[in-house]
Order: structure tokens, then sequence, then C-alpha cells
């Protein structure tokens, strides 16, 4: 076991908070495309209008951690992080410098497409916000699968350096982000006064919960493609799993706050006002309060994994280095 933990709160603050806001454009973006003759009727506009307010601030705050965490706030060093632009190469750091600062101006943009009084954007604002959609849904996914390649690229580290890895993360982002959405949308008020603006509330949030479901679901795919990867392997992926199986150091936080807290025990609640929509047709309404702890539940479990994650790759390594 390796008792040095040099990447601690700051990089698994900035790795979940990257993948959250990264999520919720991706959704945005996605949900703004399909437009009035998607799924989500005219509701669509108020569903992209959360993700697009939202998604910037978590990635800005997550890479301020960063620079944090590089020393950039030691006296005699606050340009520091300058050093990120200077060297460029294919590297995860500097290909993600660049991913990340593309998507903070990007997503800032298209945030204030859904500003109603903003005339520097010109008049054709629907033709600069579908044009920025189309640029943030695959600039979100590069986000949130680069949170995971940075850890992948790592050859040292057996737990990280499997490709699963960016995968899971890149399943929590986008049901971090969704959650993240429907969260925002119950603690705010402005679900309607009218049925029929209520009836578009019930039924944007179903296609949202109906989604994190699967979202979900893939994940408890991917985190099961993982173990068995790593179970059925002999040697340094074998022993660096061991800490987050039944008695290890981090069996705790994975099976409880990862597993239980952040994919069942959210699936089943989901699942439980899903499936009388979905197979009876009846009417989608969820308590407020479950609306609140069922997404706030899937975001703790976004930063369990990442906490766990990121300190299993550190304790464990080649047996015998």
């Amino acid at each position: 076991m390796v008792a040095e933990i040099y990447w601690g709160l700051p990089v698994i603050f900035y790795l979940f908070l990257a993948g959250l806001g990264a999520g919720a454009l991706t959704v945005s973006a996605y949900v703004y495309l399909r437009g009035n003759g998607g799924a989500f009727g005219e509701d669509h506009v108020t569903v992209a209008r959360y993700g697009a307010f939202l998604a910037p601030i978590p990635v800005i705050f997550g890479c301020w951690l960063l620079i944090f965490e590089l020393g950039s706030f030691q006296v005699g060093d606050w340009f520091k992080w300058i050093n990120l632009y200077l060297v460029i190469n294919l590297s995860p750091m500097s290909i993600g410098t660049w991913l990340l600062t593309l998507f903070i101006g990007t997503s800032l943009v298209y945030a204030c497409t859904f500003v109603p009084f903003m005339p520097m954007l010109g008049l054709n604002r629907e033709g600069l916000k579908r044009a920025l959609a189309w640029v943030n849904v695959p600039l979100g996914i590069s986000v949130a699968v680069y949170t995971g390649v940075l850890l992948g690229a790592m050859a040292a580290r057996p737990f990280w350096n499997t490709p699963l890895v960016a995968l899971l993360f890149l399943l929590s982002s986008l049901s971090t982000g969704t959650a993240l959405i429907l969260f925002a949308r119950a603690m705010l008020p402005g679900k309607g006064a009218d049925a029929a603006a209520k009836k578009g509330f019930h039924h944007s949030n179903y296609l949202l919960t109906f989604s994190d479901t699967l979202l979900i679901g893939f994940e408890i795919v991917a985190i099961f493609l993982f173990l068995i990867f790593a179970y059925l392997t002999v040697g340094d992926v074998r022993h660096a799993i061991s800490v987050i199986m039944l008695g290890g150091s981090l069996a705790v936080p994975f099976w409880i706050g990862v597993v239980a807290i952040g994919l069942i025990l959210p699936a089943l609640a989901e699942l439980y006002y899903v499936v009388p929509k979905l197979v009876y047709h009846r009417e989608f309404a969820v308590p407020r309060s479950i609306e609140l702890i069922v997404p706030a539940a899937v975001i703790v479990g976004g930063f369990m994994l990442r906490y766990v994650v990121v300190i299993a790759g550190q304790i464990t390594g080649p047996i015998g280095i």
C-alpha cells in the first residue's frame, strides 16, 4: 500500500464539478436541439435554460480548485497556472486545459443566449443558440470523458488504467447533470399557474427522470464490468481492486456511498414513479420531497465515485513498488 495521498479533495472536487457541469451542458444542448417537435414539447426551452445557466458554475469553480492545487496561490507563484497554456502537447493535461477553456467560453455565451435582454448577441439569437448547442453536445461529452482519461492514462496505477473509468465517469456526468437540472427545477418556483404549464412541467420531469434511470442502469453495468474484469485478472489489477471489496479500506464509501446511496436507492425511487407512467400511462406527479432527495442522492453518489476512484488509485500500485 502507498501511504502518500498527493491528490486530495481539491482534485476530487475538480473532477466531480467538471463532470457535473459537462453533464448539465450536454443535456441542455441535446434537449434544445430536439426542439418543440421532440419529446419535451414546448417545455424544451425551459429545461435547456436550466442546464445552460447551471453548467458553467461548477466547471469554473472546479478549475479554480485545480489552480489552487497547483500552488498558484502561493506567494510568488500567482501566475503559475499559465504554464498549462505554454506547454502544448498531446498529454491529457494539455488537451484538458484547452477543452476546459473552450467549454467555459462557449457555455457562458450559450447561457447568455437564454437571457431575455442581451442586445450584444445580435439579431439572430436563435441561430447562435442552435450553433452553440451543436458545439456543446460533443464538447460536454469530451470534458466528461477527459476527467476519466486523465486518470486512465497513468499506466503505473492499475486501478485507473482501464477505459472503463472514462466510460464510468461519462455516464456519471450525464446522470449527475440530469439530476442537477431536476434538483434546480424542484428548488426554484415557476411551475406555471395553468394546467397546461403544470402538465408540461411534469412531462419534462418524467422524461428527465426516465433518462436518469437509464443512465444509472448503465452505470451499474459499467461498475459490474469493472469489477468482473479486475476479479478475473491476476496480479496488480486484482490486488488494486481489493481496496473496494468487502474488508477493504474503501469498501464502505464504495458500497454505501456510490452503489447504495448514489445508484440503487435513486433507481428504485425513480422506478417507483416512472413505471406507472410508462406502463399504465398514469399521471407523473412526484412529491416535492422526493424531487429534492433523489437528485441530491445521485449527485452525492457522483462525488463519492470520484472520491473512491481517486483515493483507490493512489493507495494501490503495482505489487513490489
